[in-house]
C-alpha cells in the first residue's frame, strides 16, 4: 500500500492554470467512513466557481473559503479500506458518490475517505466514468425534481440550461416522472435533447421563454439569470428552484405576490438516491452524456473546457 498519493491542489484562488499535482499523504478511514481508489472524478461548473475564488458555495464552502484545498466532489472507484463500523461496503467493492458537499471532499486525488453512506455501489453494466458523471448533477436533478418539487404525471417543468450536466439529467428524470418537459438551450443540442425525452426545445439565444411556453408547474432554473422569466409562465401554485446562487432578491415577493412558489437549493449527499440513479442507469432509463475525459494532471483543461459554457453534458478526468 503506498503512503503518497498524487492529488490537484491550488495555492490561490485564479485561473485554470493554478491548478497544479502534488504529492501527498495517503489518508486513512475513521470509523464509518471507507477509503476509496479512485479510478474516475467528474468536473462540475462548482468546481471551477470555487477554484476562481469561493463564488460557487458562498459561506457554504466551508473550509474551502481559502487555498490550499483540492476541488472535486464526484468520484468512482475501488474500496480499498473499510472503518470500524461500516457494513454496507467491503475492500474490492466498486462505489461511486459525491462525499462531504459542501465541506471539501477532495476528489481530484488518488484516494478519497468518507462516510461510507455517501457512497452507492456501481452496477456491473456502468463503467467507473459514466459512474463519475452521475453523483452531483444526479442527485441535483434527483432532489429537485423527486423530493423537493415531487413532479406528477401531466406537469409541465422547464429546465434551464437543459444540455449541461444537470439539465440533461434533470430532462430524464422528470420524463420517468410522466412529465411534460420544456427546456433552454441552444440550437445545436436541441436534437439530442429530444432524442433525451425532451417534449418543447427552446433557443435561449433565439425565442424569449414567455412567449415561447407556459402554464409551466416546476422550473428549474440552472442558469442564475432566468428566475422572473420562469415566473412569468408559471401556473398559480406553480415552484420555481433557483440553482446554484439562491434566489435573486425581490423575487421571492414577487412569487408571493403571484400566489406562485421560489426556493434556493444545495445538493446534498445522499448515498439511497444514488442507488436509485444507478439503477436507472443500468437499466437504460438514463442516459449520462460525457462530452470528453482528461487526465488528472491535466485538470486544467478540463476547466478551461467547461468554461467555455458550451459542454453538453459531463466531464470527466481519469486516473
Amino acid at each position: 500500500m503506498p503512503t503518497t498519493m498524487r492529488r490537484i491542489t491550488q495555492d490561490t484562488p485564479g485561473g485554470p492554470e493554478v491548478l497544479h499535482l502534488e504529492d501527498a499523504p495517503v489518508p486513512e478511514p475513521i470509523p464509518t467512513e471507507i477509503r476509496v481508489r479512485v479510478t474516475a472524478a467528474g468536473v462540475n461548473p462548482v468546481d471551477t466557481k470555487v477554484r476562481a475564488g469561493g463564488a460557487g458555495l458562498g459561506s457554504a464552502g466551508g473550509d474551502m473559503t481559502a487555498p490550499p484545498f483540492t476541488v472535486g466532489w464526484d468520484v468512482a472507484g475501488v474500496v480499498d479500506a473499510v472503518g470500524m463500523g461500516v457494513t454496507r461496503f467491503a475492500v474490492g467493492d466498486r462505489v461511486f458518490g459525491m462525499p462531504w458537499f459542501p465541506r471539501q471532499a477532495g476528489a481530484y486525488a488518488e484516494y478519497v475517505t468518507a462516510p461510507s453512506r455517501h457512497f452507492a455501489h456501481v452496477p456491473d453494466g456502468v463503467d467507473d466514468v459514466t459512474a463519475a458523471a452521475l453523483p452531483l448533477a444526479g442527485l441535483t436533478a434527483w432532489q429537485i425534481l423527486v423530493d423537493a418539487a415531487d413532479v406528477q404525471r401531466d406537469q409541465r417543468v422547464l429546465i434551464h440550461a437543459a444540455g449541461g450536466g444537470v439539465g440533461h439529467l434533470a430532462v430524464q428524470i422528470a420524463r420517468t416522472r410522466g412529465a411534460h418537459v420544456v427546456g433552454t438551450a441552444s440550437a445545436g443540442k436541441h436534437a439530442d435533447l429530444v432524442a433525451l425525452g425532451l417534449d418543447e426545445a427552446i433557443d435561449h439565444h433565439t425565442e424569449e421563454v414567455a412567449e415561447a411556453t407556459r402554464d409551466i408547474d416546476v422550473a428549474v432554473d440552472l442558469t442564475e439569470v432566468n428566475g422572473p422569466s420562469s415566473l412569468a409562465v408559471m401556473r398559480r401554485g406553480g415552484l420555481l428552484v433557483c440553482v446554484p446562487s439562491g434566489v435573486p432578491e425581490g423575487l421571492a415577493e414577487q412569487a408571493e405576490a403571484e400566489g406562485k412558489r421560489v426556493t434556493d437549493f444545495l445538493v446534498e449527499p445522499d448515498g439511497v438516491a444514488l442507488t436509485g440513479l444507478a439503477r436507472l442507469v443500468d437499466e437504460d432509463v438514463l442516459t449520462v452524456r460525457v462530452a470528453g475525459t482528461f487526465p488528472l494532471e491535466d485538470a486544467a483543461s478540463a476547466h478551461r473546457e467547461l468554461e467555455k459554457g458550451s459542454t453538453f453534458g459531463k466531464l470527466v478526468l481519469t486516473l
